[in-house]
């Protein structure tokens, strides 16, 4: 079974909701489960996007975009 896609901003606002209902006393899976994530999810997410806020995974994602295009440009040269 495929499972679905989530955006880094979904992915870092799913793991502010964590935080909170982890703040609140919930255990890992009921929060889990809330999110409709499995732990699994939730632990390489929060190893991938530790402290980051959404504004953060905005700007991360435009970095990798123009360090690819520079990466291409440069291929691009190198075969001149």
């Amino acid at each position: 079974m495929k499972g679905k896609r989530h955006s880094p901003g979904q992915v870092v606002r799913k793991l502010r909701e964590a935080d909170r209902l982890l703040a609140e006393g919930a255990d890992l899976a009921l929060v889990c489960r809330t999110l409709e994530i499995s732990v699994q999810t939730y632990q390489r997410w929060r190893v991938q996007y530790r402290a980051m806020r959404p504004e953060d995974v905005v700007r991360l994602k435009a970095l990798e975009k123009e360090n690819g295009r520079l990466k291409r440009l440069l291929a691009e040269k190198e075969l001149d």
